[in-house]
C-alpha cells in the first residue's frame, strides 16, 4: 500500500514536471513569435481604428488609421485632413488594440513613402511638410529615389510661377509627415 502511494506521488510529480516543461516551451515559443512582430505589423492590426500618434518634429496627430505601407502610415484626421507619416518619425502610438498583422501580398509589402509621395505629386495637391523646424507649405513637384522637391507657396494660393517663392529639396529620410487637405 505504501509503495502504491509512492508510485502515485512520483507519477503526479512527473506529470507536473511535464506540464511545467510544456508551459515553459509554449511561453518560449510565444516570446520568439512576438519577437518577430514589427511596429508596422502592430499598426496594421489597428487599421480602421482611431489612434493618436506622437512625432519627432510635429505636434501629436489623432485620426483613423487607414493604411500602413512598408515604411509609413496614413491617418485620416478631422477637417478632411490626410497625414502621411514616416515610420522613422514615430515616437509613440496610442490606442492600439492587441492585434498585429503582417503585410498582405507582395505589392502591399513594397508600397511605401516614395510611392505615396509620387501620388500626391501627380495630384498636384497643396501640402504642408513637417521635416524639422518650421512647416513648409506648397506643392510637391517631383519625387526621386530618396528625395522630394517642393515648390513653396501659400496653401491658399494655387501653384503658379508668380506665387512660388522657393523650391526646396528635402531628403526623404528627413521627412516626418505630410499633411494634405
Amino acid at each position: 500500500m505504501r509503495l502504491e502511494a509512492l508510485f502515485e506521488d512520483l507519477e503526479s510529480q512527473f506529470e507536473a514536471m511535464q506540464d511545467g516543461d510544456l508551459y515553459g516551451e509554449v511561453a518560449d515559443r510565444i516570446r520568439a513569435e512576438v519577437g518577430k512582430i514589427t511596429v508596422l505589423d502592430r499598426l496594421r492590426g489597428a487599421v480602421g481604428t482611431v489612434v493618436r500618434v506622437e512625432l519627432t518634429q510635429a505636434d501629436p496627430v489623432q485620426g483613423t488609421l487607414s493604411r500602413v505601407g512598408k515604411d509609413c502610415l496614413l491617418l485620416e484626421a478631422e477637417r478632411y485632413e490626410e497625414w502621411l507619416i514616416s515610420d522613422a518619425a514615430l515616437t509613440a502610438v496610442h490606442r492600439l488594440g492587441p492585434w498585429a498583422e503582417p503585410a498582405e501580398g507582395a505589392v502591399a509589402a513594397k508600397l511605401g513613402l516614395s510611392h505615396l509621395l509620387r501620388g500626391i505629386a501627380r495630384d498636384r495637391s497643396p501640402v504642408t511638410l513637417f521635416c524639422g523646424g518650421t512647416p513648409v507649405t506648397g506643392t510637391i513637384d517631383r519625387v526621386g529615389a530618396d528625395f522630394l522637391e517642393i515648390a513653396e507657396h501659400p496653401l491658399d494660393a494655387p501653384r503658379r510661377r508668380t506665387e512660388v517663392y522657393n523650391t526646396r529639396l528635402v531628403p526623404t529620410r528627413a521627412l516626418d509627415a505630410v499633411r494634405r487637405r
